[in-house]
């Protein structure tokens, strides 16, 4: 998986890897643009070829390869990275490493079992590794014979059974293809200097002779409905051109946005983090472990609740998203049992509930009252309650009459009263969920909501903590994760910036100053931002100096100073001048008056 920042990539990642495939300037936007093989689609046509994939909002992500007969340990050392990435991070030889394709016999795959597994966890779509960043083919590729078939004892064709057998069950299948990153052949990118003359080559001769005819192989041999790129690269318009005519054929396909060559892709693709607002106006979906590692590692026992995960899931589908939870087989071919009894343990809670998940659309609210999510279909409004308020279920804002309640898993019907100011409330159900409670409204139409609008209001001590997860951002700029964690990253353009509403109450206007806690890795820092009060720039002005890391925040003290009067403002930091990749990583500004 794309987890850390690789020379590969033109460009670093805030906190990761950066996935931003916009292209630098308006040629290559323009060139970009007539490769793209949907670039004249229609919103119609667009939405008929998206239309199973939104519904899906639940699928399987497999990663599974010859590092699953390493797991984790070569030679009597463990690595600390992802199983799938030990080649690379132990520095292991080509030629050692092929070697153990030898002894990789899983003889207890089967096919249909994981899509049983599948099935009985909810999940619609299943997307599985054909070719990781180790170079090692899941399927008997004419390209060479560094593959699953010729080089194993197995000598059979994982992705082919796979295929079948979900089409069989009614499940949409995908392949994951590392079309950059290739530790075994020559010339394929390493994320970073290589490490054996082995690897040494043209990286053009590689794409063309490797990438090319295998991702033309995967998709008229197997019909995927979904390629899952990772690592984009900096493709020359001859790469891009050869690999997008390799797939196009299949105009239903569906793909990601981390293929490269300015191509956007259909999904975008946040990895291990849910994004506190979704991605407004592009479909996403948010890959993530069970454990620590994408592929099997013996000693990763470090598994998450089945109470995160379904709540991830609840989550995802609040913010319009699709969630795309991992497992990673053994060198067996077996998915290791707390895997396997957790997305059970899911399914059992779907079966039951799932009408608050699939073919379900974004929460109308921006935030709710309760512990807790909501999404839409239709005239419904769903709720998930993690934790019912011993004050009772209140909804406030919603304008649409409601016409009942009933709790999905007992059919219970619930009472809903309504205050003389609007407020809901809903009756407690005979019988909660301790992972969540789903409640469905049935409406007199779509709802609609009307939410007072939030105001910042200053703390005890008179100050104003603007916070990332309460910021309104401009452009490309992100929330990642959430809670006091959240920051503003993917901070790379320079029009771009965010913007927090403030209430200043009478006597505490006057000056204020302001101070960031930020990071910058080194290389990144220079970037001159100013601060304004409704749209007019302030005397509030800083250079963000750097830090150890994007992921070590430190204190900085702005200069200057900027004055506020009685009433409701709106603060804007903006970048004016931007000489490295990124801004920062921002998350909180905090103004004291002086």
């Amino acid at each position: 998986m794309l987890r850390k920042p690789v020379a590969l990539l033109a460009a670093a990642s805030l906190l990761s890897v950066a996935l931003s495939t916009a292209p630098a300037n308006a040629q290559t936007a323009a060139s970009s643009q007539s490769l793209d093989p949907h670039a004249n689609e229609t919103k119609a046509q667009r939405d008929a070829r998206m239309k199973w994939w939104r519904e899906a909002r639940f699928g399987m992500f497999i990663h599974w390869g010859l590092y699953a007969e390493l797991g984790g340990v070569y030679k009597d050392k463990s690595t600390d990275g992802a199983g799938e990435w030990m080649m690379h991070d132990l520095q292991i030889p080509v030629a050692d490493y092929a070697s153990y394709a030898k002894q990789f016999d899983p003889e207890q795959f089967n096919a249909d079992k994981w899509v049983s597994y599948a099935k009985a966890a909810g999940m619609k779509y299943i997307v599985m590794t054909a070719k990781h960043h180790e170079g090692f083919a899941m399927y008997p590729t004419k390209v060479d014979d560094f593959n699953i078939n010729a080089r194993t004892p197995f000598h059979r064709d994982p992705i082919g059974e796979m295929a079948a057998a979900c089409k069989k069950a009614g499940i949409k299948f995908g392949v994951y293809y590392s079309q950059n990153l290739d530790w075994h052949h020559p010339g394929g990118g390493t994320a970073g200097s290589s490490w054996d003359p082995a690897q040494k080559g043209d990286f053009d001769q590689y794409f063309m002779k490797v990438t090319v005819p295998q991702v033309q192989e995967l998709v008229t041999s197997y019909h995927p409905s979904v390629i899952w790129w990772d690592i984009p690269g900096d493709l020359t318009p001859d790469e891009t051109r050869a690999i997008t005519a390799a797939f196009s054929s299949d105009p239903a396909l569906i793909y990601n946005n981390r293929m490269g060559g300015g191509i956007p892709g259909d999904t975008e693709t946040p990895e291990q983090r849910i994004p506190p607002k979704g991605f407004p106006g592009r479909d996403w979906e948010t890959c993530m472990t069970i454990n620590n590692t994408w592929g099997f590692k013996v000693h990763d026992t470090d598994f998450k609740s089945t109470e995160t995960l379904l709540r991830n899931l609840i989550d995802i589908a609040s913010k319009g998203g699709n969630y795309l939870l991992n497992v990673g087989p053994d060198s067996h071919g077996v998915i290791p049992a707390p895997e396997v009894e957790r997305i059970t343990a899911m399914g059992s809670w779907l079966k039951h509930n799932g009408e608050s998940i699939y073919a379900t659309s974004a929460s109308p609210y921006k935030k709710l009252a309760f512990d807790g999510r909501a999404t839409v279909k239709g005239d419904k409004l769903y709720l998930n309650v993690f934790a019912w308020p011993d004050s009772g279920l209140t909804l406030t804002g919603l304008q649409t009459g409601v016409k009942g309640a009933r709790a999905l898993a007992s059919g219970e019907k619930l009472a809903v009263t309504k205050a003389a100011d609007g407020t809901l409330t809903i009756a407690k159900p005979g019988k909660i969920d301790p992972i969540s409670t789903a409640i469905v409204l049935k409406l007199a139409g779509p709802p609609v909501v009307t939410e007072a609008e939030v105001l910042t209001a200053p703390q005890a001590d008179g100050s104003y903590a603007l916070t990332a997860s309460d910021s309104t951002t401009i452009g490309g700029v992100q929330v990642e994760h959430d809670g006091d964690n959240a920051n503003l990253g993917y901070w790379i353009n320079a029009p771009d910036a965010a913007q927090w509403r403030i209430h200043v109450p009478a006597g505490a206007e006057g000056s204020y100053t302001a101070k960031l806690n930020y990071s910058c890795e080194p290389g990144n820092e220079g970037s001159t931002v100013a601060v304004q009060v409704d749209g007019v720039d302030s005397a509030i002005t800083g250079t963000i100096p750097k830090t150890a890391s994007w992921d070590d925040y430190q204190t900085l003290p702005l200069t200057g100073t900027l004055t506020l009067t009685p009433g409701a403002h709106t603060i804007t930091i903006l970048p004016k001048i931007k000489p490295g990749y990124a801004v920062m990583n921002l998350r909180r500004i905090t103004l004291a008056k002086e």
